[in-house]
């Protein structure tokens, strides 16, 4: 829990705030921050965190294009392909998520300036 102020914070509060994430999207996250170190497809991320696959297939899109996971096209033996993912470099996240949050502060100061 992180104090601020007059209100408790769960950490993963801040990282949904900071990274714009739905509750999909963080439970994706946090699967592959604490659980996954290796790449993983749609059917795997949905059974691991027991959400349906449509949900996952937003999630691993959004996540994506926030560049908080990889994506790596599988050749099928049989023809066509699979996506797999995988986490980016969870240092990177911690910089991106604390670089978010510095601004924040940096937001508060200038605001405090004008009192």
């Amino acid at each position: 829990m992180i104090d601020f102020a007059c209100k408790e914070f769960k950490i993963t509060d801040v990282i949904k705030c900071a990274l714009n994430l739905t509750r999909a999207d963080l439970q994706v996250t946090e699967y592959f921050l604490t659980q996954c170190n290796e790449w993983c497809n749609t059917d795997c991320i949905a059974k691991r965190t027991g959400l349906e696959l449509s949900t996952i297939q937003r999630s691993v899109k959004k996540l994506t294009d926030k560049d908080i996971l990889i994506k790596s096209q599988k050749n099928l033996d049989g023809g066509g392909y699979s996506y797999l993912y995988m986490i980016k470099d969870k240092e990177e996240i911690k910089k991106m998520i604390m670089d978010i949050v510095h601004s924040w502060v940096e937001n508060i100061e200038q605001e405090m300036e004008g009192w």
